[in-house]
């Protein structure tokens, strides 16, 4: 990084950090960990060790304390190895971020503590039938006395195999919509409480994804995050938050895809030359580092904003639906140079063309990116 976007001592030390343990640990295994489908819980203890489950946790609370930028800045690097990896630690932090918020005291110590211990969580908002429509969460709440009653399914919940306690949006009074959703911290151990088997993707798999089921199950009132009316408000503090990080790890992505590129036209030899001699293959080059430099510009400043407190929620969406586009058209390109060899397993190309499908959806679709931007502009 340079100008702009200058790390400073600290942000460059841990961008180090990153990149020395995935290029020595994570690297040399990620084909075979995709074909197993999962990562070996050795490996995942590693990040908990590293305190990578916390990173936007503040200090106090036995956190990194990283503001959004230097979190981004991580998985960036990351994502230049194994986008999922960093991503799985993420979700926790970010579920972090809602206790840390819009929780008490009492809250706030408790969901640490349970960080502390090495605990993983899951931020469970979507369903079966609300995705894109965050309101329209069908999982009821009912408060009897000084319990809730928690009953409903969740659906695509990242983390939710590896969790131990789930940040679950659940409706306390249909009749209101968005304005009767809540937050709830649900331990798993609970009775009641079910993670169906994981859901096979066809890209980054991974990236740990489940059904979790919610029978009955009883909660005390103390575990209510914030007030019945701020559920959905926590749910779209969330969302804009983690956008600029899926950008970043776009970003990152994007950044291996041209690496392997560069590197493939320099040794594939065709018509008695590397193709890299060949200026459609140039072009393919150029249009990559375009598409990276402008992608750098719309995450970072996105970042800056989330650190200053200012409301960004365009600027957010900006940079998710751009960074993930960008991805597409960088592994699509990326795919293009590699020919028939970018179709094979083997290839490394040819798992980040079918991770990079995936960016596009999570989130919130691209389409609910422009929807965001499009109400901004006409505010």
């Amino acid at each position: 990084m340079s100008g702009l976007y200058q790390r400073t001592e600290i942000q460059q030390d841990l961008v180090n950090l990153i990149r020395s343990f995935m290029t020595r640990e994570v690297q040399p295994h990620v084909l075979e960990w995709e074909k197993e489908g999962h990562y070996p819980q050795e490996m995942i203890q590693k990040g908990i060790d590293m305190g990578l489950h916390m990173m936007q946790v503040p200090e106090e609370y036995g956190g990194m304390g990283l503001d959004t930028t230097t979190t981004a800045m991580l998985i960036e690097e990351g994502a230049k190895v194994e986008s999922t990896y960093l991503g799985l630690f993420n979700v926790t932090s970010m579920g972090g971020k809602i206790v840390m918020s819009a929780g008490n005291e009492e809250q706030k110590q408790y969901y640490a503590g349970l960080l502390q211990k090495g605990y993983l969580s899951s931020f469970c908002l979507t369903e079966p039938d609300a995705g894109s429509d965050a309101s329209a969460v069908r999982t009821t709440a009912v408060k009897q006395g000084d319990k809730y009653f928690l009953n409903g399914t969740k659906m695509f919940i990242t983390n939710a195999s590896l969790a131990s306690v789930f940040l679950v949006v659940a409706s306390v009074d249909p009749s209101k919509g968005a304005r009767g959703l809540a937050t709830f911290i649900v331990g798993r151990d609970r009775p009641g409480v079910s993670v169906g088997r994981k859901i096979e993707k066809f890209g980054m798999r991974l990236s740990n994804t489940a059904e979790v089921v919610f029978d009955n199950v009883e909660i005390p009132v103390t575990n209510l995050v914030g007030t019945e009316e701020t559920g959905f408000m926590n749910a779209m503090k969330v969302l804009t938050a983690s956008r600029p990080i899926i950008a970043a790890s776009s970003l990152g992505i994007a950044q291996l895809a041209r690496d392997l590129s560069v590197q493939y036209a320099k040794e594939r030899i065709a018509f008695g030359k590397p193709i890299s001699h060949k200026q459609m293959i140039q072009e393919k080059l150029a249009n990559m580092e375009m598409l990276i430099e402008a992608t750098r510009g719309v995450v970072y400043q996105s970042t800056a904003l989330l650190d200053a407190g200012v409301k960004c929620d365009k600027e957010a969406a900006i940079a998710k639906c751009f960074a993930t586009e960008a991805l597409g058209k960088v592994v699509d390109d990326a795919l293009q140079i590699h020919g028939g060899y970018g179709l094979c397993d083997e290839y490394l190309i040819s798992k980040l063309y079918r991770d990079a499908r995936v960016p596009r959806i999570i989130e919130g679709t691209n389409e609910i990116q422009r929807v965001v931007i499009a109400k901004a502009m006409l505010r």
